[in-house]
């Protein structure tokens, strides 16, 4: 079975690490034409270097995605330099581990107001486009209690219902809207991947909390977001598909 993905131009939010990178990374072994943005100039510098070695199109940007002003000049030059966008990757995220007004503010900004601005910055673009799709990135948090983090997850939440909204609002402009809601995932660099080693006892827990006995990996998230990317998938929308390996089954 063929995705159908080269020479589609993708733009992917908090691409120069973690899953954001891995899949920046598919989506150009792909024969996709990719632009990522993130806030660290170094990390997308790296990033934008390995991704132009598969050959494609590359842009790369920095983005402050609490910005609205920063998203939307973003989005305008990633278009421009792909010429067009085709398929829409919100995958910045902010999780705030604190519970102060603050904390919520910035999650609101990042978990939330950034997938709404993006949305509304890429719509026009992605309205030319004759399959266009458009993937938010939220997070197994939100369908279970967080109390460590609770912004995060109530913001995460919301982002399903957007969602849905999302995908009946933009079907007239042909425009598809689905959610990946990543389990526990463990890559390069990642929370998980510090407390390996700075608490192996959690990380042994949660690696049993699989019924699988492993914690999810950045390429297990990358290939439902591009089958939901892919002409495979042109009659799914308004869905919020939890890809955690059965870690929700165990609680």
């Amino acid at each position: 079975m063929n995705l159908n993905l080269e020479g589609v131009r993708v733009l992917i939010t908090g691409g120069s690490r973690g899953i954001g990178f891995a899949t920046a990374s598919a989506f150009a072994q792909a024969g996709a034409h990719v632009s990522i943005c993130a806030r660290d100039p170094d990390q997308i510098e790296v990033a934008r270097k390995a991704l132009a070695k598969h050959g494609g199109k590359v842009h790369a940007a920095c983005c402050d995605m609490a910005d609205a002003d920063a998203i939307r000049a973003y989005v305008h030059d990633a278009a421009a330099a792909l010429g067009g966008i085709d398929v829409l990757v919100n995958n910045a995220g902010g999780k705030a581990s604190g519970n102060t007004d603050d904390d919520w503010i910035r999650s609101i900004d990042i978990d939330l107001m950034a997938t709404v601005r993006t949305i509304a910055a890429a719509r026009p673009y992605l309205a030319k486009s004759d399959r266009a799709r458009i993937i938010n990135i939220s997070s197994r948090t939100a369908f279970r209690p967080s109390p460590d983090t609770q912004p995060y997850g109530a913001l995460k939440a919301a982002l399903h219902q957007l969602t849905q909204s999302q995908a009946a609002e933009l079907a007239a402009d042909g425009i598809n809207v689905n959610c990946i809601a990543p389990g526990s995932t463990d890559f390069p660099g990642s929370w998980w991947d510090q407390c390996r080693t700075d608490n192996p006892e959690l990380y042994k827990k949660t690696m049993e909390s699989f019924p699988f006995g492993r914690i999810g990996r950045e390429d297990d998230i990358t290939g439902p977001i591009l089958f939901l990317s892919s002409s495979l998938a042109g009659w799914i929308t308004g869905q919020t598909i939890l890809v955690d390996g059965g870690q929700t089954l165990n609680g």
